[in-house]
């Protein structure tokens, strides 16, 4: 049997996404449910997104973006999180009735729900939680361009919802 290897930067990334984990836990926390409208359910999410971050650390490939890869991570578990819901709503209850609120302005919480799911990611990721256009393009796998463009269209499409 041969002995492991020893790789000083396999646990330098393990590390960096457990600290970055602890750090940002609130916000991936306020993410998930700005998304789902749950708590058990955002809680569930970022659970999901951290073991999956831990147990797949090697495939980061730079430390340097591992706040975008932990990110994309929770994005991807709140989108399956979204599908798989989408699904079971088409057997059960409608989305309304499924919902809470969570935003002081109850108009901007229907306005938002308006939005294409990615869209309103943008939005939320912009303007709840302060991230560069550049940011969200990477953590999206997105053109910039198309980033400016998308939240354009958004903001246009939030302006029209509050004024009716």
């Amino acid at each position: 049997m041969k002995p492991l290897k020893w790789h000083p930067h396999k646990k330098t990334k393990e590390n960096t996404i457990e600290t970055l984990l602890l750090a940002n836990y609130n916000r991936y926390y306020r993410l998930a449910l700005s998304c789902v409208h749950n708590e058990d359910d955002a809680a569930d999410i970022v659970q999901n997104s951290a073991y999956k971050a831990i147990k797949n650390y090697e495939n980061l490939k730079q430390e340097a973006y591992a706040a975008t890869w932990l990110y994309r991570i929770v994005l991807n578990e709140v989108f399956t999180f979204l599908k798989q819901r989408k699904t079971e709503a088409l057997d059960t209850v409608p989305n309304e009735l499924q919902t809470t609120d969570t935003y002081e302005d109850i108009d901007l919480k229907r306005a938002l729900e308006a939005l294409p799911a990615k869209d309103k990611m943008i939005v939320e990721l912009k303007y709840f939680e302060d991230m560069k256009l550049e940011e969200i393009a990477a953590l999206m796998e997105e053109n910039i361009n198309t980033i400016k463009s998308r939240l354009y269209r958004s903001i246009q499409k939030l302006r029209l919802e509050l004024d009716t």
